[in-house]
């Protein structure tokens, strides 16, 4: 039974363009899921977030468990109606945290106990637990509860990982409620080692899930490893299933995952740097706090349809940051996430009509020239 349906429309090479039907409406694919942790994207809206192009939000287990609770928000009517997002929703396990708290937890076979970070409370979190939360807060698609392999590992040690995390999977699929327009993705995990990466995809294609994502990248790897990497384990990929690079990244590792068959991304990085200033445009990447922008009337991307750029100016911008007006950074999140759905609508573009090559190597160039001064 697929709970989730995922068609592809077309495809140039290993990448796809399609759409990913689930119980709260459609995501056209290549999709990247602004970040929503704690049942908000920083410094926007849910009308903001859509008004940028995003389809799907992803919000997480583990802190939305701790506070304000799981068995809250279902009396609440669920996350949908908690966060005033219609759309559809995709629940991190709470396995990132096990790596990223390694400090606050105590991991074994059945699960992970935790000490909240709020309270220091002890919280355990098992593969069940996990599923039962993402039921719980209705999400539209909920992710097998996993370790998230640290880097450096050595292959003993992300073995190890990844067979604990699939054991996991397999626990998480026998958890999980079947539903129409509901779906359960696993992940795969490996580290940096091309056979254990093969390993655990057939060991979640064995089970079966409703979509594949790739876990334990972006975690301290250059951008090369990461996609040997995605092309040492898409290949192994159901082709009819979506597949997920989870916490990537940066525009151009975007851009190149997607040419390797990735279909879904998330990161906090728009919104988080955003809020520091830093602004991705079609040329380059800025930091509008630097003194040169003060006398800069020109928006950040003239090409861009974000609030920001259509209405306002680096110099304006520059000044609320050295203010330290909120406006300044609710600006800047919005104009980096329009930017990445810009991104991803170019991309499907590309695809759709087979010039994903030129696409990709005209992107580079341009980045590569940089940001214009003013004359």
């Amino acid at each position: 039974m697929v709970d989730v349906a995922f068609k592809i429309a077309a495809r140039d090479g290993a990448a796809r363009t399609g759409s990913l039907a689930t119980a709260h409406g459609a995501v056209a694919t290549p999709a990247f899921m602004p970040v929503g942790t704690a049942a908000s994207v920083k410094a926007m809206t849910p009308e903001a977030v859509s008004d940028t192009g995003a389809e799907i939000v992803l919000a997480n287990t583990y802190h939305l468990m701790l506070r304000p609770g799981a068995e809250r928000l279902a009396r609440l009517g669920g996350l949908h109606d908690f966060m005033h997002w219609p759309g559809p929703i995709l629940t991190d396990s709470g396995g990132f945290q096990v790596w990223s708290m390694a400090e606050l937890r105590r991991l074994d076979e059945d699960g992970v106990t935790f000490k909240s970070h709020i309270d220091g409370a002890e919280v355990r979190l098992t593969p069940e637990r996990s599923v039962e939360v993402q039921h719980l807060l209705d999400a539209d698609i909920t992710m097998a509860f996993d370790e998230c392999t640290p880097y450096p590992a050595t292959e003993r040690q992300a073995a190890d990982s990844m067979r604990l995390s699939m054991a996991w999977a397999a626990r998480c699929r026998q958890a999980f409620v079947q539903r129409p327009g509901y779906g359960l993705f696993g992940i795969v995990q490996g580290g940096v080692f091309p056979e254990l990466r093969a390993e655990s995809a057939a060991r979640l294609v064995e089970v079966g899930f409703d979509g594949y994502a790739i876990g334990g990248l972006a975690v301290g790897e250059d951008q090369a490893t990461t996609l040997a990497m995605l092309e040492a384990t898409v290949p192994h990929l159901p082709d009819g299933a979506p597949h997920y690079l989870m916490g990537v990244g940066r525009p151009e590792d975007i851009v190149g995952a997607v040419r390797r068959g990735i279909d879904m991304f998330d990161c906090v990085m728009p919104t988080r740097s955003g809020r520091t200033g830093q602004l991705f445009s079609r040329r380059a990447t800025l930091n509008i706090r630097n003194a040169r922008h003060a006398d800069d009337g020109r928006p950040v991307d003239e090409g861009c349809r974000c609030p920001l750029c259509r209405h306002y100016s680096r110099a304006y911008l520059h000044h609320l940051f050295k203010a330290k007006e909120m406006l300044g950074p609710m600006l800047a999140t919005w104009h980096n996430l329009s930017h990445y759905q810009d991104l991803m609508a170019d991309l499907r573009g590309a695809i759709g009509e087979g010039r994903l090559d030129a696409f990709a190597e005209q992107f580079a160039a341009t980045q590569a020239v940089g940001d214009i001064e003013p004359l």
